[in-house]
């Protein structure tokens, strides 16, 4: 490894970056021990530092995000070997903001590589919609595609979906003042193909061929099914104006759609109508084509990011079948049925142990010391002499209050 390296992996969301920056974190101490530095000590570090270089709003966590890029990049600096960044949101920063983060980390002084992840569009286009929908958006798939293959590109929804996906814009944002050879496209593996070969992909790029490392997953970002997707945009409908964002993330994100309704793996999966396939299906050749020509350090195949020419049977998830809805509804209810039990055991338990805190401190109160003191302590405070003694006491002691 180079004594003084930063490898800045931006993305795109959706190719395995979630298992990527598990593994990461929960491997810090081992990999800092081999001279590798992932600067994060909880989860979301990463991610809110990418807030804060862009600004960007996000229910509330840019305001706790404030000063994380420069707390990051400090850490990165200060380091003597090889540091690792990843967050996917990076992909959409403007030049301007990624000007500001490679000079914090050193450039053009320290070797900074930048990596991009990347899938083929016929498989991104649905997981984008899909993480839409998880993110409490209420919009239909049809009218999601439309909004995406709209060449002015104004919408909301739209303008994020390229700046996050538009693998040749991203490059050229990234790596405009980069030489090519420290450019890194990993390509995510056509499916069928073998479980880790993504890992491996990952761990050649980063250096971490040999180490090791704990590769168990705990965080991941799991895919839905049509009629599981189609069950959280209607939940979305009809709970958004009452459930607080705070609680969104819980109770539907994670419970429902990642550690229940992804689960259901028995239903038909995302794709893309026949007319939307076929476009994006161009727009893959072409950026194929340019990648080519560009020199990039490619890690995998980029003939990975041209879509299976032989493409399962199209399930419109603006259309899904009631019945299986209706069932992904029932497994959705027991799981909240579940989580209430618990909430309402874990309530009792918490009024039984306060129960017992208020017994124990009525019975200290009827100890004779304690009245005594109670006794001293009101004497004190009739007396001039006593109350300075009293507040002489209190501060000693670091309290505000005047209760003894």
């Amino acid at each position: 490894m180079s004594p003084k390296r930063v490898l800045l992996h931006v993305g795109t969301p959706k190719t395995g970056t979630s298992y990527l920056q598990d593994v990461l974190f929960r491997n810090r101490d081992r990999l800092a021990g081999q001279g590798v530095l992932y600067p994060a000590d909880r989860f979301d570090d990463h991610f809110l530092a990418a807030l804060d270089l862009m600004r960007l709003p996000w229910g509330g966590l840019e305001t706790e995000a404030v000063g994380a890029w420069d707390r990051l990049a400090e850490r990165v600096r200060d380091w003597s070997g090889t540091a690792i960044i990843s967050h996917e949101i990076l992909a959409t920063a403007s030049r301007a903001q990624i000007k500001r983060a490679l000079a914090s980390l050193g450039h053009p002084d320290t070797e900074i590589h930048v990596v991009l992840s990347t899938r083929d569009l016929v498989r991104q286009v649905p997981a984008e919609w899909q993480e839409n929908v998880k993110h409490r958006r209420t919009i239909r798939y049809r009218r999601f595609l439309q909004q995406i293959q709209n060449p002015e590109r104004v919408d909301r929804i739209a303008t994020w979906f390229w700046g996050v996906q538009e693998i040749p814009d991203i490059l050229d944002r990234w790596g405009a003042a980069l030489d090519p050879s420290r450019v890194h496209v990993v390509t995510v593996p056509k499916p069928g193909a073998p479980h880790n070969l993504l890992w491996e992909r990952f761990a050649h790029t980063f250096g971490l061929d040999g180490l090791d490392l704990d590769l168990h997953a705990e965080r991941s970002n799991p895919s839905l099914g049509v009629p599981e997707t189609a069950l959280i945009r209607r939940i979305n409908k009809v709970a958004n104006a009452e459930l607080r964002p705070a609680a969104y993330r819980p109770l539907v994100r994670e419970l429902l759609a990642h550690q229940t309704l992804s689960r259901r793996t028995d239903s038909p999966r995302l794709g893309m109508p026949p007319e939307a396939r076929q476009w994006a299906d161009d727009l893959s050749h072409a950026w194929v084509d340019e990648l080519r020509r560009r020199g990039y350090d490619v890690v995998g195949d980029l003939d990975d990011l041209l879509p299976d020419p032989h493409p399962v049977e199209f399930r419109d998830p603006d259309r899904a079948r009631p019945r299986a809805v209706n069932a992904a509804a029932l497994d959705a209810i027991k799981a909240l049925l579940l989580e209430g039990a618990r909430l309402q055991q874990s309530e009792e338990e918490l009024r039984a142990e306060l129960r017992e805190t208020q017994i124990a401190l009525e019975r200290s109160y009827m100890r004779p010391t304690y009245r005594m003191r109670e006794k001293a302590v009101r004497s004190a405070q009739e007396k001039g002499w006593g109350r300075r003694l009293l507040s002489v006491y209190r501060r000693a002691r670091g309290r505000s209050s005047r209760e003894a």
